[in-house]
C-alpha cells in the first residue's frame, strides 16, 4: 500500500467537496495549518528543553570532574 495515485486523489477531493462544500474547505485548511504550526512549535519547545537539560547535565558533570582532579 503506497501513496494514492492521481485518480484516487481526484476521487478523494470530490468526496471532500461534496461533504463539506466549497465554502468550508478554506476554513478547514486554515484550521489544519494552524494545528500543524502548533504541533511544530510544541515539538521544537520540547526539543529545546531536552537539549537544555542535556547541556546542564554535561556542565554539572564537567564541574564535578574539575573538582575531583584539582583535589
Amino acid at each position: 500500500m503506497g501513496m494514492p495515485g492521481g485518480i484516487e486523489l481526484v476521487v478523494i477531493v470530490l468526496i471532500v467537496l461534496l461533504l463539506f462544500g466549497a465554502k468550508k474547505i478554506p476554513e478547514l485548511a486554515r484550521g489544519l495549518g494552524q494545528g500543524i504550526n502548533e504541533f511544530r512549535k510544541a515539538s521544537n519547545d520540547i526539543k529545546k528543553e531536552i537539549e537544555h537539560g542535556a547541556n546542564e547535565s554535561d556542565n554539572a558533570n564537567n564541574k564535578t570532574k574539575e573538582k575531583t582532579s584539582s583535589s
